[in-house]
């Protein structure tokens, strides 16, 4: 597997990872009717990077990475994670935080935070926990669940070397 940095010719391939993992509402804040159109904005917008994990030519996985805040707080990295459902339980997931974590520490950020982290999500938070994020804080209610109603969200922050 290969992880390279996103082009717009693999819009239509990470609009089909983001479009399934949506669709549940239950671990991510964009609506299930966010459009492809909207895709280029939340994903492949100017103020970030884009990439993607590669298996056999097909996109397993794919990630964003950019400052968590403009100006006086862009020294802190923020990043989005999707894995292909047919792809899970292979470890691109953490080898997406891997690579983000190097990629954030080459582009000068000090820390990488995850602003909200799904407290339902067992499977992230123990994943970023192993990748070194601890939780520095909880919103009540943070994550409206599209089954669950309003779960907690966590915050989730780890130091770059």
């Amino acid at each position: 597997m290969i992880i390279r940095e996103a082009t717009i010719n693999d819009l239509d391939a990470v609009w089909e990872i983001f479009k399934i993992v949506i669709e549940t509402g239950d671990t991510f804040v964009f609506s299930p009717g966010t459009s492809k159109e909207d895709l280029k904005t939340i994903w492949f917008g100017s103020t970030m990077k884009s990439f993607v994990a590669e298996e056999s030519n097909k996109i397993t996985g794919t990630y964003f990475i950019k400052p968590n805040q403009v100006d006086l707080g862009s020294h802190i990295a923020n990043c989005g994670y999707m894995v292909h459902p047919l792809w899970r339980g292979k470890a691109i997931g953490r080898l997406l935080c891997e690579h983000s974590i190097n990629k954030a520490h080459e582009l000068g950020y000090r820390g990488m935070q995850f602003n909200i982290v799904v407290s339902s999500n067992a499977t992230a938070v123990k994943l970023w926990e192993k990748c070194g994020f601890k939780i520095i804080g909880t919103i009540p209610g943070g994550f409206h669940h599209m089954e669950s109603g309003y779960v907690d969200a966590f915050i989730m922050f780890r130091a770059i070397n």
